[in-house]
């Protein structure tokens, strides 16, 4: 069982497979609410959205996280602004920025000189040079996670099920959007240098996906998302050491591929299960 201990025995990938989990943590908590809402646009959305802002940082020097978090913050606001003053829908906002926020990123990429490796860690991540500090950022994002997931539980749920019900009942629709919002923005922040602004709605809906086959309370969604984004960290490492593949975009995959199993095995039970209840005819 070499093959299997010998990666995680190196301190380099020690970190990488802690700070995965903890993404896997984060991400969980805001995909699950991602899911329930139908807003996986959304954080694809913010992933490109942070593009100018990583890209600025990276050139001018500055800490790329700070970049990250400006961007996706200017996202979320832009596009509350463009439902509000402009009239647009939801969707339609997230897309105009989207595209926006993407080609102001590709620009500035384009024009600066010596970016090509700088851009692939932006665009694909780079898990293995995660560092304490990393770790430490990352820590954080996760307490904040879980401490505004538990406070606005009730207005997640109101809002969930019915906005204006939430509005009768005082729960605060606005806050609750925001703060889900907001969820999701720290997700994809801290999530980018793990697996990059491309592949990191990977982390944040695919284990949800394959969470929500087997769950349906909230709480519960979110900690088997967990397991199941925790494992796909460990096994795209495990993957990408042996394959010699990148880490992110492996890490991306087998959430990816954690998804399709988790609808095929419901799939499969679902027939078995109708197969034991229908009534067996017998010949006459």
């Amino acid at each position: 069982m070499s093959w299997l201990s010998d990666p995680f025995s190196l301190e380099f990938v020690q970190r990488a497979l802690l700070g995965g989990v903890l993404v896997a943590i984060l991400c969980a908590i805001a995909g699950t609410w991602v899911i329930v809402r139908g807003m996986a646009f959304l954080g694809e959305a913010l992933a490109h959205g942070m593009l100018p802002g990583v890209a600025l940082a990276t050139v001018l020097g500055l800490p790329v996280l700070l970049g990250a978090a400006v961007s996706a913050v200017a996202m979320s606001l832009g596009i509350g602004a463009l439902q509000r003053r402009a009239r647009l829908s939801y969707d339609t906002s997230i897309g105009l920025l989207f595209v926006g926020m993407l080609a102001l990123g590709v620009i500035v990429i384009s024009h600066a000189g010596s970016f090509a490796t700088d851009a692939t860690a932006i665009l694909f991540g780079d898990i293995l040079a995660i560092g304490v500090g990393d770790l430490i950022v990352l820590a954080v994002a996760v307490v904040i996670g879980v401490v505004a997931a538990l406070l606005a539980h009730r207005s997640l749920v109101a809002l969930a099920v019915d906005e204006r019900v939430a509005r009768v009942l005082g729960l605060g629709p606005r806050v609750a959007q925001t703060v889900l919002v907001g969820l999701v923005t720290l997700a994809v922040v801290a999530s980018y240098q793990a697996v990059g602004s491309l592949l990191v709605v990977g982390l944040l809906v695919a284990p949800a996906v394959a969470a929500r086959q087997w769950t349906h309370r909230i709480p519960t969604t979110m900690a088997l998302a967990a397991a199941i984004g925790a494992v796909s960290v460990a096994a795209g490492l495990l993957v990408s050491w042996h394959a010699a593949t990148a880490a992110g975009a492996t890490i991306a995959a087998s959430a990816i591929a954690a998804a399709g199993v988790s609808w095929a095995l419901r799939a499969c039970r679902d027939v078995v299960r109708r197969r034991v209840a229908s009534p067996v005819l017998l010949p006459a």
